[in-house]
Formats: structure tokens, C-alpha cells, sequence
């Protein structure tokens, strides 16, 4: 595995998956927030953001995380595996607050500086939207690439496959 992704909903675990594997896989790791945000939470330009990402993806190695939807197909295209981290919206949004309560005021570490951990009422509510929207967008684009698609519905399941890869 050289081209790794990682996806799913805002509080899977994303991030500390990636940071966790891309130093045992030996594989350079890019978060899609870092190319997505710049300093005082401002998107990135569109032809920006897919400027960075094309020369990630242009790499031989890396380890993507995060799913930024209109972004997944030059991803997808030169991908190895897909990990899904499929887990219940309950547990993501649990992680969610802990994560804001833990990191509140300060960027976390897969967040570019100036983007400090805040509440935002609009992002919970995408995240207790999941399973309506932006999982049925992920599914569509991802179905194209079923085959490289590793689905893991929980914690218990990731640990499982880790395991039996021996990433962890």
C-alpha cells in the first residue's frame, strides 16, 4: 500500500488514524484540512485547494486524510485502498465534543496555525446530518472504487483490521 486514503464522517478518527499509520506504513501524510483552510478559518480557493491537492496526489507515496467530497476522484483514481471509517454518528459526535473541549482555543495538529478548535453550531449540524447528506454524496463517489474500499463500522472493527495488517 503507497496511496492510502482515509474518510468518513467529522469525529470517525480520521486524523489520528493517519497520524498513527503514515509513520508505520513509511508514508508522507497529508490532511485535506491543511490544503482545505488557511489562518482565521478561511477556505481555501477552489482551483487553489485542487492545485494542492494535485501535486499530493502526484506523488508515488502518501497517506490522504479527509473527505472533502469534491475532491475524492483524483484521489480515488490513483489510490491503493480506501479506508472508511464508517463508524455511528452518536460516537462521532461524542468524539466531536471531547475534541473541542480538549483542544478549544489552539489549532489541533492536523489543522493549519490560526485555525484554533471552536463550537460551530452550522458543523455539528452537518455531522448530525451525516447519514442524509454528505454520506450519500461519499457513497456515490466512492462506489466506482468499491474494490479498494476497506468499510470498518467500529472501533472494535479498525482495531480488528489493524491486526490483521499489522498496523498496530
Amino acid at each position: 500500500m503507497k496511496r492510502v486514503i482515509i474518510i468518513g464522517p467529522c469525529g470517525s478518527g480520521k486524523s489520528t488514524l493517519a497520524r498513527e499509520l503514515a509513520p508505520r506504513m513509511g508514508l508522507p501524510l497529508v490532511h485535506m484540512d491543511q490544503l482545505g483552510w488557511q489562518a482565521g478559518w478561511v477556505e481555501t480557493e477552489k482551483a487553489e485547494l485542487r492545485a494542492r491537492l494535485a501535486d499530493a496526489v502526484a506523488q508515488d507515496q502518501w497517506l490522504i486524510e479527509g473527505n472533502y467530497g469534491s475532491t475524492l476522484a483524483p484521489r480515488l483514481e490513483r489510490a491503493d485502498i480506501v479506508i472508511y471509517l464508517d463508524f455511528p454518528i452518536r460516537l462521532c459526535l461524542w468524539r466531536l465534543i471531547r475534541r473541542i473541549a480538549r483542544h478549544r482555543g489552539q489549532p489541533r495538529p492536523d489543522m493549519p496555525e490560526g485555525c484554533p478548535e471552536r463550537f460551530d453550531l452550522g458543523f455539528f449540524w452537518y455531522v448530525m446530518n451525516w447519514n442524509t447528506g454528505p454520506r450519500v454524496r461519499t457513497e456515490r463517489a466512492i462506489a466506482p472504487w468499491a474494490d479498494k474500499v476497506v468499510r470498518l463500522s467500529s472501533p472494535r472493527a479498525l482495531a480488528e483490521w489493524r491486526k490483521a495488517n499489522r498496523l498496530g
